[in-house]
């Protein structure tokens, strides 16, 4: 038995580094496809059209629906709709994975914090704000710290990361809060902004499809559709289930070290030095507002 339960949590830690590399190489392929011919309307589509078929029967068969209200329904449908997938894209198209990684995974503690502090009343530790403070100096310095990219640019790229992390941050206090579950997700997040984007994305939305190479749009159609929406929501729940949801939070810190490391491999990205070490102190940030509360203020 012992063996056994030694054998669950190693299985545990496996499925949560699994996850800093599914969700690393996901900013990636995000990164190379917001820079490609595709627009980031294809993307979007491709997201929510293949996860939407998929999902659809798991629906059917769980009925998700009946445990959640209409109202939260829709509001989930928008948290994790166009609009956030637009930001997170867009944000691609304009500045590199280092500081999509940084702006997102990294400020998402931050908005998590703060939004649950305002709206749900939890309590912020004093560690935690100094881990925020870590974070946000991080974030500063990982600005102009990357070489052969326009700054002009790259500004608003990170700004538009900040509204996409804002978005899935509402998805993570709101998650605990509303008792949503896997299914309720794919109803929301996937099956109903299928069925209302993708007739709006073919009819009138600009499309770079036809002039997308065939690797190009078949590497999309696989992460967007499958990598965050089915093998992210599966890791990360086994995980939880398994280590722990806060060691697994802790873990995911490593998420924007990697997607640089992967974005410099595979993209041949550039970071100054100086971008390397905020990438650490950003890790430790994250690391600090990620322990459990106990003696809040």
């Amino acid at each position: 038995m012992l063996n056994q339960s030694k054998k669950t949590i190693v299985m545990g830690f496996l499925a949560a580094i699994a996850v800093i590399f599914v969700w690393s190489s996901w900013l990636v392929v995000s990164r190379a496809g917001a820079t490609s011919a595709l627009t980031i309307f294809d993307m979007t589509a491709l997201r929510f059209g293949i996860s939407g078929i998929l999902a659809l029967p798991i629906v059917f068969y769980y009925k998700p629906w009946k445990t959640l209200s209409i109202l939260r329904i829709l509001l989930l449908s928008f948290i994790l709709g166009p609009v956030y997938l637009f930001a997170v894209f867009g944000g691609f198209a304009l500045a590199p994975v280092a500081h999509g990684g940084a702006f997102m995974n990294g400020l998402l503690p931050i908005m998590s914090l703060t939004i649950g502090y305002l709206y749900f009343k939890n309590k912020v530790t004093n560690l935690q704000k100094v881990g925020a403070i870590i974070i946000l100096i991080s974030c500063g310095i990982l600005s102009f710290s990357a070489e052969g990219i326009n700054l002009s640019d790259s500004w608003v790229g990170d700004l538009l990361f900040v509204i996409g992390g804002l978005f899935f941050s509402v998805y993570v206090v709101c998650n605990p809060a509303w008792n949503l579950n896997a299914t309720h997700v794919l109803l929301s997040g996937s099956v109903i902004n299928a069925i209302y984007y993708v007739p709006i994305w073919y009819f009138f939305l600009p499309s770079g499809l036809s002039k997308a190479t065939d690797s190009d749009i078949l590497l999309q159609a696989l992460f967007q559709g499958l990598v965050p929406t089915f093998l992210g929501l599966l890791l990360i729940g086994y995980a939880a289930r398994t280590v722990g949801s806060n060691t697994t939070s802790s873990m995911m810190a490593a998420v924007p070290g990697v997607g640089t490391i992967l974005g410099v491999i595979f993209l041949g990205e550039i970071l100054e030095p100086i971008g390397w070490i905020a990438l650490l102190t950003l890790t430790l940030g994250i690391l600090v507002t990620s322990i459990p509360k106990r003696n809040s203020i």
